[in-house]
């Protein structure tokens, strides 16, 4: 881990929108991913490209590397031309350099063949003619004196292995040729414990590449005779299997047989030139935070305790390196999970702030409506009362004056009211029982000697009274709003008690 950790803030709005989709997809260190993107000129599908597929060497750097090389002196470099008939590269210096391992998406089968047109056709025909008359001799020339091997042993070119046969062996996708190969080397050598990544090659690639895992490529064809002792007596034994299964080792096994499309571009892509071959793949952080190197290659028929050892030594030396990488990957998301923690624990706080907050505030509204509808109350009510005041003053100017003696349709009634007091009055037999009732509502405005008081009636107002007339024996309730007069309801005379209106007197 580096000593210090690059401040996010300083990257334009631009570099942090294209810096969270890289590590959401990557998820990769953030010091880290900021240096590929800038490698990248911040474009976000070149530096996914880069992560994946490792990273090429940069011509620049390799330009200046090789200015701070000190050229071979002239007569040493002489020598060896004359003794080699060329310049041979050293071998130290290729050694040193880990050869990257590419991911290897595989073309699918049967892709239509690109049909020039037929002007060119025309055209590169007397080409294609003199080709043809070429070929025959060089070939036979080439079968005398072995030009090629001669220059693949110095290694100035890369053998390409041959293709086997695949008449009638249908082209299946990457993960269902994983399948087919892992059932079809169970029926050819019988069960074994190895267990076989049951996917295509770039996504075993991806896979060891995310976990920090070394992935076993491993590479057959039958038609090599060399394939069947090596699988039984190589791959199949007790030592190799037990070392690849070992959980220590963090070994993703991924096999192919080049009768397939997918294993054979792989074995083009890792330089295999014989078989059977293996190959152990690996992240080298060393070299950059997305390259993927080979760490070993095993070609050809090798003993058990060899294989393992090959294996174990190239294990041994990376193993380090990628410790420190899951370790720093550790420390990272224990770091990310601590403020994943705080930021929950915070926004729960938040959250139980704002409840209270809000519980405060509907307390305070309920409150306020409470005083807002108890003033209102108070208000209506007053307001009542002073329009009852006001309409029992103007009504208490039209009640008709007590009839005299001489007058013959006259009820005589007598009022007991609410307070105890009896009252005795006469009142004309024609006269409405709201008259009645009216005597009753206005009875203290009467006493009070207010009817001279000039009044109004209240506008708006709408006037009810609280009250009923009663007769108690028999019981008889007399309704304001009847139509009879007082002589029809009551007769000449009678005897009434005021009750209030929801009262306690039952209602028969």
């Amino acid at each position: 881990m580096s000593g210090s950790e690059f401040d996010i803030a300083t990257l334009t709005e631009s570099q942090q929108l294209a810096l969270s989709t890289y590590t959401s997809v990557t998820n990769q260190d953030p010091n880290a991913a900021i240096a590929l993107l800038r490698r990248s000129e911040w474009n976000v599908q070149i530096a996914i490209a880069k992560f994946f597929d490792g990273e090429a060497p940069d011509p620049v750097e390799e330009a200046r590397a090789a200015q701070a090389v000190p050229p071979v002196p002239s007569e040493s470099r002489r020598r060896e031309v004359l003794q080699n008939g060329f310049i041979r590269p050293s071998r130290s210096h290729l050694s040193s350099r880990r050869e990257t391992a590419p991911r290897i998406v595989p073309q699918r089968e049967g892709q239509a063949i690109f049909q020039p047109p037929l002007i060119l056709t025309i055209l590169f025909t007397p080409f294609k003619i003199l080709f043809g008359l070429l070929s025959g001799p060089l070939r036979y020339f080439g079968s005398i004196i072995p030009v090629g091997n001669l220059f693949a042993n110095w290694g100035l070119i890369r053998k390409s292995p041959p293709r086997p046969s695949i008449v009638g062996r249908e082209p299946l996708n990457p993960r269902d040729t994983a399948v087919r190969f892992a059932l079809e080397f169970k029926e050819q050598y019988g069960n074994s414990d190895l267990s076989f990544y049951e996917n295509g090659y770039a996504q075993a690639y991806d896979f060891a590449k995310k976990e920090l895992k070394f992935l076993l490529v491993v590479l057959l064809t039958p038609e090599d005779d060399d394939t069947e002792a090596f699988v039984r007596g190589t791959l199949l034994a007790e030592s190799v299997v037990n070392y690849i299964n070992d959980p220590q080792n963090n070994i993703v096994l991924w096999g192919g047989t080049v009768q397939d499309s997918e294993a054979y571009q792989v074995a083009n892509g890792l330089n295999c030139t014989k078989f059977p071959f293996t190959a152990l793949v690996s992240q080298t952080p060393q070299d950059s935070s997305t390259s993927m190197s080979i760490l070993a290659r095993i070609s050809g028929v090798s003993t058990a305790s060899n294989f393992v050892e090959r294996l174990h030594r190239a294990i041994s030396q990376q193993k380090p390196a990628l410790e420190q990488v899951r370790a720093a990957k550790v420390e990272q998301q224990a770091s990310r999970n601590l403020r994943s923690e705080q930021n929950s624990a915070y926004e729960r706080s938040l959250a139980q702030d704002r409840e209270r907050a809000r519980q405060k505030r509907e307390a305070q509204a309920a409150q306020l409506r409470a005083q807002q509808e108890e003033k209102a109350a108070l208000e209506a009510a007053d307001k009542k009362q002073r329009n009852l005041e006001q309409w029992r003053s103007w009504r208490a100017q039209s009640i008709t004056a007590e009839p005299s003696p001489a007058s013959k349709d006259v009820s005589r009634i007598s009022i007991r009211l609410t307070s105890g007091e009896r009252v005795i009055r006469k009142f004309e037999g024609n006269a409405p029982l709201e008259e009645l009732y009216a005597f009753v509502e206005c009875y203290d405005v009467l006493q009070a000697g207010e009817v001279s008081m000039p009044g109004s009636k209240p506008e708006g107002y709408e006037h009810e009274f609280g009250f009923r007339l009663v007769s108690p024996m028999p019981r008889i309730v007399y309704d304001v709003d009847s139509t009879g007069t007082i002589g029809q309801s009551i007769g000449r005379s009678g005897n009434l008690i005021v009750e209030s209106v929801g009262g306690d007197d039952d209602e028969e």
